[in-house]
């Protein structure tokens, strides 16, 4: 038979025969006078064989060494680490699944998906009366930024502010988000720069410190993170805004936090 009638009892198309003739999986065939090739019985055995490996899932290098092995132990062992490999994808995908189950059970925020504590606090400052300010939104886009951390220090620097961002604590939040509004467009010596920052750390929760590795210059009532993260945060702010941020910083570690 030709290629054409050997690709087609085997369930495969001529470009794989060639393919496997190139890396050698299958041997070729010699050409005849005509200049083509013809393939025998044991040619489309193999070739079905392959292809039947190749549903199982096994790579062309274990076929390979599986077609070497006649007695067969090679494919056994093959088979067991692919069986083992198939173990470990389901329960991986089981624990995804698990995963998306609980995000859609207790709702995505338009910044998600976010870890449950934070998708918890959002959830909370939605339910905060009256428009919500600017500044409430820029930090909940950080808080999402630093939620996928990979730095240890800043994610348990985050799971302890959310856990204190809580009742009377967040309206002390929004107090200060408030308050960094009305300087969107003041002067660096506006006043009010000098008020804004004695309430940020009024509202910074007490059992929360800014903490070793966490960063030079820190945000709002939760900004934090590395030194490039910080310089993008006041890039963000208006100058009162960020000399208000500032002050609350300097006042901050004076106190030892």
């Amino acid at each position: 038979m030709r290629i054409g009638e050997l690709a087609a009892l085997a369930g495969v198309t001529t470009r794989t025969v060639r393919h496997y003739h190139h890396i050698g999986l299958l041997p070729e065939s010699a050409r005849q006078p005509n200049g083509y090739r013809v393939y025998g019985l044991r040619d489309a055995v193999r070739l079905a064989r392959i292809r039947r490996l190749t549903e199982l899932g096994l790579g062309l290098d274990e076929i390979r060494d599986v077609l070497a092995d006649d007695a067969g132990g090679e494919l056994d062992d093959v088979l067991a680490d692919l069986d083992a490999a198939l173990a470990r994808q389901e329960e991986a995908i089981r624990a995804r699944r698990a995963r998306l189950a609980e995000l859609r059970e207790r709702g995505l925020p338009p910044e998600g998906p976010v870890s449950a504590e934070l998708a918890e606090l959002f959830q909370e400052m939605a339910r905060m009366p009256g428009p919500e300010p600017a500044m409430a939104a820029k930090e909940r886009e950080l808080l999402v930024l630093l939620d996928g951390a990979e730095r240890p220090e800043v994610r348990a620097w985050l799971a302890g502010l959310t856990r204190s961002l809580r009742g009377d604590a967040l309206a002390r939040a929004y107090d200060v988000y408030a308050r960094l509004d009305q300087l969107a467009g003041a002067p660096v010596d506006d006043p009010r720069v000098g008020e804004t920052a004695r309430a940020i750390v009024a509202a910074v929760p007490p059992d929360v410190t800014w903490g070793e590795g966490v960063g030079e210059e820190e945000g709002t009532a939760g900004a934090s993170g590395g030194s490039g993260l910080a310089e993008a945060f006041f890039a963000d702010l208006a100058p009162a805004q960020a000399e208000a941020v500032r002050q609350a910083m300097r006042l901050l570690r004076k106190d030892g936090r």
